[in-house]
Parts: structure tokens; sequence; C-alpha cells
């Protein structure tokens, strides 16, 4: 990197990767930090993880949205092995809503039902470890899961501040009706977890039609790179026109989830933030309810049932487009 045809260094990973190539490792490292002086004189860009969290946002839902969005969530947290840098880490619930104990039990059967993978990246077990140490009453699922509820508002625990990076979820419950809820959830984001690259939000369509622009202001005041609504914000990194990074403003001695974006295909000048909008209810559960939304359950879902053979499907037709195709395509991921 110090070599003089290296004009600009971007990187991914974690924080504390940055800091080691940036300001040098170990106790030099944090010294340089301290004194704002980087040992990488050269400009730096980077995309890296953090805490990233998924506001459920409380309203009527059947136990069909409960089982669906919990799936949701479990995925959320375990595609890829839960070896994500957008993963999600941190359930933010509301603790008066009438159905959380329902959902609870639905996302602690998703976490323990979805394929087991290996844990393949390094350290991942000793970050599991970590987890379980730290509290109590942390429960250790199927396929070597943790789930941490029961988190105390006031004092939540290493897990809002320490990215796992692994499988490691949890869930944490704060007071209120919805606006009070809605209040919480956002100072909770933007001012107790730890990175800024991504934040979810799940809401019914009816809570969605009775917020109008209250919602509109919740996403404005998220401070994230990507926000999502009814979906995840890995969609947003799939999306190429789409900017992708944390949210603007991080400094080389304080980066969180780094500076600068990537993708960004149609090249906008100083962009804020992307944000998703993706459907409540799957295909064809949504026409009942109104809605003409094509979409079954995603392939990414970990509870997909056909999703190699759709994704096999989908990589044949993006090698070779034909209409031809299109049937098989369908039919797999209906039956997904």
């Amino acid at each position: 990197m110090n070599h003089p045809e290296v004009s600009h260094v971007h990187m991914t990973g974690s924080a504390a990767t940055h800091d080691a190539i940036v300001f040098g490792p170990g106790e030099d490292g944090a010294a340089r930090k301290a004194a704002g002086t980087p040992l990488l004189g050269k400009p730096v860009t980077s995309e890296l993880g953090g805490v990233s969290p998924t506001i459920v946002i409380p309203g009527d839902w059947s136990e069909a949205d409960l089982r669906y969005q919990a799936e949701h969530i479990a995925t959320q947290k375990l595609h890829n092995g839960g070896y994500n840098c957008v993963a999600s880490q941190v359930v933010l619930i509301s603790s008066d809503w009438a159905q959380k104990d329902r959902f609870l039990t639905h996302l602690r059967q998703a976490l323990s039902d979805a394929p087991v993978r290996p844990a393949y990246y390094p350290g991942s077990d000793a970050r599991v470890g970590r987890a379980v140490d730290a509290y109590a009453d942390a429960r250790r699922l199927a396929g070597g899961r943790v789930l941490l509820t029961d988190l105390d508002p006031d004092d939540p625990g290493p897990a809002l501040t320490t990215e796992y990076f692994g499988p490691v979820l949890a869930v944490l419950a704060l007071p209120g009706d919805l606006g009070q809820f809605l209040d919480e959830a956002i100072h909770t984001a933007n001012e107790r977890l730890a990175g800024t690259l991504g934040v979810n939000l799940i809401a019914h369509p009816r809570t969605i039609a009775a917020l109008g622009g209250a919602l509109d202001k919740v996403i404005a005041e998220l401070r994230y790179g990507t926000v999502a609504l009814n979906a995840w914000t890995g969609v947003g990194y799939l999306t190429a026109t789409a900017s992708w990074g944390a949210y603007p403003g991080h400094t080389l001695d304080d980066v969180q989830s780094g500076i600068g974006v990537v993708h960004n295909a149609l090249l906008l000048d100083g962009p804020e933030r992307t944000v998703v909008r993706g459907p409540f209810h799957p295909a064809p559960r949504a026409i009942l309810h109104g809605k003409t939304t094509l979409s079954p359950k995603p392939p990414w879902f970990v509870s997909n049932r056909t999703a190699a053979t759709t994704g096999r499907l989908l990589a044949d037709f993006a090698a070779a487009p034909r209409w031809t195709a299109l049937p098989k395509i369908f039919a797999s991921a209906l039956r997904g």
C-alpha cells in the first residue's frame, strides 16, 4: 500500500481491520490513532461492518405474517451463515406489542429450523462463545446459533457495540406505544449501536398507512447508509445503481462503518443514503390483501426450499436469456 504507484486505498472488513491498516497494529497503532498521525498517508475509503438493527414496528399481524417475518429476520441474520457485514444483529421490538411473545416464538423456531452452515469464518466460535459468556440467559439453538433475549434497556451489554460477525442475534425490547417506541428505536439505533451501514424496518401495510408522513420522518432520521422497509438491506447491496456504504461523516479516527460509497452506478454526487422498499406479504398471499406483488418467498431466504435450484436456473437465464426458460424459473420460485 505504500508503493508509489498506489494512489488510493479502499478496504472492507471491520473497524479494527481499518485501524490496523491505517494506524498500524498494537499499542503503537493505538498511539498513532490517539495522536491523529496515520501510518498510511494516502486517501482511504472503506466499507465496514457494525451492529445492524432490525426495527419491528408493532401492528396487527396474522399468524402467517408473524411466521413469514420471523423467517425474514432469520435470513437477515443467517444468510451466508451470519458472515455478512450487514447481517442483522439486534432486533428492536416493542415490549408493549401484544404479539411480541408470539413473534419471538416464531423467531426462535425460524433460527432453529434454518439449514445448518459450517462455522467457516475464522474466529467465529470464539466470538459466539464470548456472546454466550456475556449473557447468562443466552439461548443456544440448533446449528450453533445463539439468541440473546431479555436484554436490559438501561444496560444491554456488548451486543449493541460488538459486531459478532457470526450466528448471534440479540433482541432488545423498548417500551411504549407506537409513537414512543419509534422515538426510542430511532435513538437506540442512532446513538447506542456501533456502525451506520444498514438498518431494516418491518411494518404491516395498515401501520404504514396509519403512520403516513411520520414513517418518512423515521426513515429520514435514521443515520444509516441503507434503510430497508420490509426488505433486507442486503438487497440494496445487490442493486448496482444504489449507493452502498456508511452514513456520511465518519473520519479516520472514528470510522464506524466506513468512509465513502461504492456501486452508485448513476454516479450521484455525495449520496446520503439508499432507501429500499419491499412487500410485507409474499405472493400469492399479497393478492388477498389487495396488492399486486408478484414476488414469492425470495430465493435468498434461508427457509426457501428451492433456493439452489432457482439460483441455478436464474444463472443459466442470465447467461442465455430466452422466454422458454421462464416457466421453469417461475415454477421453482413459487415452490420455494
